[in-house]
């Protein structure tokens, strides 16, 4: 829910018309075996052509103490993609007479601020200003525990406004915390009893439900982050994220998702139409998902140590859905994957290369490196033989040393090089290159 996951835009040549129907099920078994090997995935994957699964892997475990694996029913938490399920609810509440897109918020948050100019669609599209409580600094200090309706509520209104309401898109969780208290004052019944009763069960999803405090028991499972090891994240108390994060699903649950909403069967075309246009390239609870010259629409999530990705490529009827307990990788990356060996397109297997450091090595790359083309600064310090880099007002990362000087950090796809005699570094991410130098 913290962080959103941006699709990237594959370029190639174009695409075979219509789905192959055969695909290298060894090779994307072999892709999945050696991300597991190398400690860079926990989690599941599933694809559906048609209404029907067609791949599903699992990797990793489910609870690393008792090394627990898990299988097709294993629950993850999927963080904003909840804010799909939510926008459903939305037009749902639209088509029934009960709310209008230009319904102004104040009657529901008189002390939010602008209440009086924001609209619903301003919410939807992520365009009402409202400061989004998740980058507060004190999140960290408070997620995990219970919050009230008007807690919530207070919590949001004391954070402000960012910018005026409708003139620019800012991603913000508060938008879809303030839809799901809407929908509950609409319908008089709890976010969770409308989740169900108005998609979970007219679809037939078997293993999708609001979350609550992680049960192994039921099958669901811890998150972790990579630092040297796995390493269990704390739980966000459910109670905060609300329809903004806090559903708990499976891939092939996702996918079931898609194809019921992409087929009509949750809400008219005419809602579709206007969930799938953009401003600002973000829709309403959805996203572009390009890939070469096709192009699906989708969600992603991140809450805690869990991440996710589902999309829908209508012309071909394709669903993909990702849902992982710990990644030390690329999401994106591994979409590309999955969807290349869907339309018959190639990729290769990753090769992890190691270059093994002393604690001492790593002392002369220690520091602060700030740059003349960007306003953040790079703390670089370390844990033992680990380096960890922290950019201004952002979570720290762990490194891993590939070559003499260069690191990497596969999950964001960032590459650090140091040259310590001239006390640089070189920044490289997605194609642009940024110089830094040591304070």
């Amino acid at each position: 829910m913290v962080k959103i996951i941006l699709f990237t835009l594959i370029v190639g040549l174009t695409i075979q018309k219509g789905f192959t129907q055969t695909f290298d099920k060894t090779k994307l078994d072999n892709y999945f075996d050696t991300l597991e090997a190398n400690n860079k995935f926990m989690g599941s994957v599933a694809i559906s052509e048609n209404g029907a699964i067609i791949y599903t892997r699992q990797i990793g475990y489910s609870d690393i103490d008792t090394k627990i694996k898990p299988d097709d029913n294993t629950k993850y938490r999927i963080g904003s993609i909840s804010k799909t399920f939510t926008t459903v609810l939305i037009f749902k509440a639209i088509d029934e007479g009960k709310l209008r897109l230009t319904d102004k918020i104040d009657t529901y948050f008189p002390t939010i601020k602008n209440a009086n100019n924001i609209t619903i669609s301003d919410l939807l599209y992520h365009r009402s200003g409202i400061h989004d409580f998740t980058a507060n600094e004190d999140y960290l200090k408070w997620d995990t525990e219970k919050k009230s309706e008007n807690e919530m509520i207070e919590i949001i209104s004391k954070g402000g406004s960012d910018f005026e309401p409708g003139t620019k898109t800012k991603y913000s969780n508060s938008n879809f915390v303030l839809l799901s208290y809407i929908l509950q004052d609409l319908y008089k019944k709890d976010y969770a009893k409308l989740l169900n009763e108005e998609i979970i069960k007219p679809i037939g999803l078997k293993n999708t439900y609001y979350g609550k405090k992680t049960n192994i028991k039921d099958n669901e499972c811890y998150s972790y982050s990579w630092k040297g090891n796995w390493v269990k994240e704390a739980e966000t108390d459910m109670s905060i994220p609300m329809g903004a994060g806090a559903i708990v699903s499976t891939p092939g649950d996702l996918t079931n998702f898609a194809n019921a909403l992409f087929s009509g069967k949750l809400v008219p075309e005419k809602d579709l139409d206007l969930m799938e246009t953009l401003k600002d390239n973000i829709g309403m609870g959805l996203f572009s998902v390009p890939f070469y010259d096709k192009f699906g629409c989708g969600h992603n999530g991140a809450i805690d140590g869990f991440t996710s990705v589902m999309c829908h490529f209508a012309d071909d009827n394709v669903s993909t859905a990702l849902t992982s307990n710990g990644t030390n990788f690329d999401n994106n990356q591994i979409l590309i994957v999955l969807l290349s060996a869907v339309y018959d397109k190639p990729y290769e297997i990753p090769t992890f290369k190691t270059f093994e450091v002393t604690s001492a090595d790593l002392d002369k790359y220690l520091g602060v490196y700030s740059s003349k083309q960007t306003p953040l600064k790079v703390t670089i310090t370390k844990n033992g033989n680990t380096l960890i880099a922290q950019a201004t007002g952002q979570p720290s990362f762990t490194l891993e040393a590939t070559e003499k000087d260069k690191f990497k950090f596969d999950r964001a796809g960032i590459v650090l090089e140091f040259n310590p005699t001239d006390k640089t570094m070189v920044l490289k991410q997605g194609g642009g290159i940024i110089n830094f130098s040591k304070e």
